[in-house]
């Protein structure tokens, strides 16, 4: 067996999924549980071969149920988790995503997506899992989803989606798409000393008055692992702050409370978009992943043709950047939003602009890329 260490420093040509892989590695993952699923697999064959090079441990699950489910009990043991899924397999592992997000278990999950609903398209692309990510589990809740642009990009994000999780204890979201996840591009991975992952904050006190879901300032609680002498109870049940089930209305809205604010209350530290050609811009394209670097070709196009364009892409898709939404609405004309599907981060756009701006939509139902002309059309059409 070959010892490769986990940050793979250097220059490399690699997929999408691949980088995902080794971004994993580099944070500190050494727990992966999945089930093979195109266009995903990738991820999981990578990792099977790479994780015993470092200690660590792939388990391939009977199903996407029992994988996410592997990726919880890994976290409680202390372990950095992940999985990877698309489809149908995303839909399978909502009620452990539920579980995880009201356990406020850290792991990381990858969403390939392709083209749905069911079966679909399997070898195609789409980037219509963007509301089931924010709502497919039941009852209310607050979550954290990343959209990658290219491989270098989905490498340091899966570092970041590591980052965000161990700091927020909750599950993060990697939403790329077929053609990032197996489209071949320049990676550089730099050295292990310039990636410094951050880790889950750890208890500290008498073990014996330890309360498993008391908050600290930033409205996190420490998490221990099983083993190191502290007395928890992990339950999906309302609970209150030691974990003991508590069936009354003011312990579900103690609870729903810390779950929400801690994701809302730390947004400046958790969103994050790029923008290119605001200032003056008056038509302002809204794209994310594989859909961004077509949307950016059409705004150098249309500047070359005249047409004052610019380009906010959603880095951080969940929690969604409603005041910068807000703000532009006050100066430009219009809103672009450019994503294949039939217009789910649309929706958003419309919320957050109201009647201040107009809101269009390029979008399809998936199977291929948009192209620049495509956009360009819509441009002109806004103006």
């Amino acid at each position: 067996m070959n010892h490769r260490p986990a940050v793979l420093t250097g220059t490399y040509y690699m997929t999408g999924d691949e980088a995902c892989a080794e971004g994993a590695l580099a944070a500190g993952c050494r727990f992966f549980g999945a089930y093979p699923i195109t266009p995903a697999t990738e991820i999981a064959e990578h990792m099977s071969i790479r994780l015993p090079e470092v200690g660590g441990t792939f388990i391939q699950m009977e199903d996407e149920i029992g994988a996410m489910a592997s990726i919880l009990g890994a976290a409680w043991s202390g372990r950095k988790s992940m999985t990877a899924t698309s489809g149908p397999g995303f839909s399978l592992m909502m009620e452990n995503i539920g579980l995880g997000v009201v356990t406020e278990t850290p792991c990381v999950v990858v969403n390939v997506q392709r083209g749905g609903p069911s079966t679909g398209l399997p070898t195609m692309t789409g980037q219509a899992d963007m509301m089931q990510v924010r709502w497919g589990s039941h009852g209310d809740y607050e979550i954290i989803a990343l959209a990658p642009a290219s491989a270098q990009e989905i490498f340091y994000l899966t570092i970041t989606a590591f980052d965000l999780s161990e700091t927020y204890r909750t599950p993060v979201f990697i939403m790329t798409d077929e053609v990032i996840g197996h489209m071949s591009e320049k990676v550089v991975i730099p050295e292990a000393a310039a990636i410094k992952p951050r880790t889950r904050p750890k208890p500290k006190g008498r073990k014996d008055r330890f309360l498993l879901y008391k908050p600290d300032k930033n409205g996190v609680a420490p998490m221990p692992a099983a083993g190191q002498g502290y007395h928890v109870h992990v339950t999906g049940l309302t609970h209150d702050e030691k974990g003991y089930p508590v069936m009354a209305v003011e312990a579900q809205e103690q609870m729903m409370a810390r779950l929400t604010r801690k994701i809302l209350d730390n947004r400046a530290d958790i969103i994050r978009t790029e923008g290119q050609q605001l200032d003056d811009a008056e038509i302002v394209l809204v794209s994310y992943g594989i859909s961004a670097r077509t949307s950016r070709a059409a705004m150098v196009q249309a500047r070359a043709r005249g047409m004052k364009v610019g380009l906010l892409r959603l880095i951080t898709v969940w929690p969604f950047c409603e005041n910068q939404i807000r703000e532009l609405s006050e100066r430009v004309r219009g809103f672009v939003t450019v994503e294949i599907n039939l217009g789910q981060v649309h929706l958003e756009v419309q919320r957050c602009a109201g009647a201040r701006a107009a809101c269009h939509l390029v979008g399809h139902a998936g199977g291929t890329v948009i192209t620049p002309e495509q956009v360009i059309a819509k441009i002109e059409e806004a103006f």
